[in-house]
């Protein structure tokens, strides 16, 4: 990883493995110069680490001899080969004495070529991993140096703005300190803004004001709305209880009608059953003298 300044306040970690940058920024230069200060020192300590990691690794995979006991013996050191007394398991005397059976160590020779392959596999690995490296470092920095010119440029227009906006308020103080009309008007500005802006705070209470009697309006034309509807559902039934009304006093009068005329029938009747009554009572008594004359 590499850490480089793009400016007073802004810098760019750039990850070759992960093929990345980071934009950092910081609050002053002073915490800029101090991370950076950290970050070479921390990178030292793992490039001085990953070295010490090596030479061990080196030291474990050179090419020499462990004794039995765990010793190591230098290449250039003879070994001395084993007495034919002690491979016959007798000695001088010609007692036969228990011996252990040993094992010839492979030499160096034959030690250094079972590890040459492992190495130069192993560095091979490197050597690839190094290229991979170097181009991720290479893509990085190019896109790090377009961006620092992209930079550039911002800064440089930025500069040229802030030189504009300088001279132009220079001036206007310039003209302030000439001119005291100007003040005056700028005083008369001011307090113009002011009433401008109180005007504007009632009329935004006027509005909100405006606005709470809106919805209430609102609410009491929905309740218009419901009142019409049960207005027009009642005269609605009016008109149906209007209509069977009229049927039920029309029905009344046909019916007063039918006794009316039943009345004049039954007078009608009563008449005749009078008259013939009468009658009956005149035969009835004629037929009463008839008797007695004839008695």
């Amino acid at each position: 990883m590499t850490f480089t300044k793009t400016s007073q306040k802004f810098g760019q970690w750039a990850d070759s493995r992960a093929n990345t940058v980071y934009g950092l920024g910081f609050s002053t230069e002073h915490h800029l110069a101090k991370f950076a200060e950290k970050f070479a020192e921390y990178k030292e300590a793992a490039r001085l680490a990953k070295e010490k990691s090596q030479e061990k690794m080196e030291l474990a995979t050179s090419p020499s001899q462990e004794s039995p006991g765990g010793e190591l013996s230098s290449p250039l050191t003879p070994v001395t080969p084993p007495s034919m007394e002690n491979i016959n398991g007798t000695d001088e005397s010609g007692e036969t004495t228990p011996t252990s059976e040993t094992r010839p160590e492979p030499s160096q020779n034959a030690l250094a070529f079972t590890h040459s392959p492992t190495m130069t596999k192993h560095w091979e690995a490197e050597l690839e991993a190094l290229k991979g490296n170097n181009a991720k470092l290479t893509a990085a920095l190019l896109e790090s140096t377009a961006n620092v010119k992209q930079w550039k440029q911002q800064l440089a227009a930025y500069q040229e703005e802030a030189e504009r906006l300088h001279k132009r308020v220079t001036e206007l103080e310039c003209q302030s300190n000439q001119s005291p009309v100007i003040k005056s008007q700028k005083a008369e500005l001011n307090q113009t803004i002011e009433e401008l802006e109180n005007t504007l705070r009632d009329k935004e209470e006027e509005m909100e004001r405006l606005k709470e009697e809106l919805e209430n309006m609102n609410d009491l034309m929905e309740q218009k709305d419901t009142l019409s509807q049960k207005l027009e559902e009642t005269e609605l039934r009016g008109r149906v209880l209007e209509e069977q009304l009229s049927g039920a006093e029309q029905r009344l009068e046909e019916n007063q009608e039918e006794q009316e005329s039943f009345r004049k029938s039954l007078r009608t009747l009563l008449e005749l059953l009078d008259g013939k009554i009468f009658e009956l009572t005149e035969l009835r008594d004629t037929l009463a003298r008839l008797i007695e004359e004839a008695s």
